[in-house]
């Protein structure tokens, strides 16, 4: 057995476990393997094991391995998104899980209704108003929300956030639920072409802490592929 059958291996338990603690159904959670930075072939062998579902940070890479693997994979667009850079995951990704302002919704808008889509998005939030961190204020959710639901060509299906580093996991649990109860405040709102079904939160270490609060979507990337090379 491969390490990165045996890591995906670990966390599958962890992620059942953790929707058994929380008395949720293990189908309510995706995990979205992150691969930036790994090669074809790790993906391939990730792709051969099971999952679909799989993360990209950089647009170019997103682009450009999602022309050489499996039509039946899933790239989700979870890093910065650059309005230059729009062009490259529109008709390609499943989900933008990183909208967080005024100018990228104009863009990803023009680039969906060149192609003829509707993009599923995903407004990043920065519960923990971390200043080296993209995303909207949570007081400024609902209004930005508000500006971006009157786009054709894209539907918000949820909140995202990163969370801070900690070395105990449980210390990002209040900003877990925080983005949970917003979410549950925007969906009372009732805004027109937008839903709260996902949340899109927890990584390698406190993804299963993101389970028991209510998580939809997970991030793992270093959990499963081992840690990644930046130099490249």
């Amino acid at each position: 057995m491969s390490f990165i059958e045996e890591n995906l291996k670990d966390v599958e338990q962890r992620i059942q476990k953790a929707c058994i603690r929380s008395g949720r159904r293990r189908e309510e959670v995706t995990l979205i393997v992150v691969s930036k930075t790994k090669p074809v072939s790790m993906i391939q062998e990730v792709y051969h094991l099971g999952p679909r579902d799989f993360g990209e940070n950089r647009p170019q890479e997103l682009r450009d391995k999602s022309d050489l693997l499996p039509d039946d994979i899933r790239w989700h667009m979870i890093g910065n998104l650059q309005r230059n850079k729009v062009k490259y995951v529109t008709g390609r990704a499943v989900m933008i899980h990183s909208l967080c302002s005024d100018q990228l919704a104009a863009q990803i808008e023009k680039e969906s209704e060149r192609r003829g889509i509707i993009m599923p998005c995903l407004v990043e939030v920065n519960v923990a108003k971390e200043a080296s961190k993209e995303g909207v204020l949570p007081e400024d959710a609902v209004d930005f929300i508000r500006r971006v639901s009157v786009l054709k060509h894209i539907h918000i299906e949820g909140l995202m956030t990163v969370a801070p580093f900690v070395r105990d996991p449980q210390d990002n649990r209040p900003c877990f639920r925080q983005l949970k109860n917003l979410a549950v405040d925007i969906g009372r709102e009732n805004i027109d072409n937008v839903c709260m079904r996902h949340l899109s939160m927890g990584m390698t270490g406190d993804f299963e802490v993101a389970v028991e609060e209510g998580a939809t979507l997970i991030r793992v990337g270093t959990g499963i592929l081992g840690e990644r090379d930046y130099s490249i």
